[in-house]
């Protein structure tokens, strides 16, 4: 049913945590399976230096967060907007269907947390 990849991501998932001062924060929950992800970014100089996240939930989305965050860590801001669920997906090796909302799930944490960073750039609260 899950890949090695993914079953690596939730038995031994990386960036557990939470980031105190974080650039960003994006929290996104779904109501109908109960699963909770919350990423935490944090910039330098326009580039994600630190990611860490926290989930409630199955082991797919325990795994498509752990995933995530390795993708987005070094990237721009920029490049990290570009990460889509489809490609965390791909980069487990797939998702069962009835898992491929984990994957959603992923995307919008971590394009909500770049949304907040942006927003609190943009207000001053913070600096780039």
């Amino acid at each position: 049913m899950y890949t090695d990849q993914v079953m690596d991501h939730f038995t031994n998932p990386r960036n557990v945590g939470e980031i105190e001062d974080a650039s960003g924060v994006g929290t996104v929950g779904n109501a109908k399976c109960g699963d909770i992800m919350k990423i935490f970014i944090k910039v330098e100089n326009g580039v994600i230096a630190d990611v860490k996240f926290k989930t409630f939930g199955c082991g797919a989305a325990i795994a498509t967060s752990s995933k995530a965050t390795e993708m987005v860590l070094g990237k721009t801001v920029d490049e990290a907007e570009q990460i889509t669920n489809k490609m965390v997906t791909d980069a487990l090796g797939g998702l069962p269907a009835v898992k491929l909302h984990c994957s959603v799930l992923a995307e919008e944490a971590l394009h909500e947390a770049i949304q907040n960073y942006k927003n609190r750039l943009a207000a001053g609260e913070i600096s780039a």
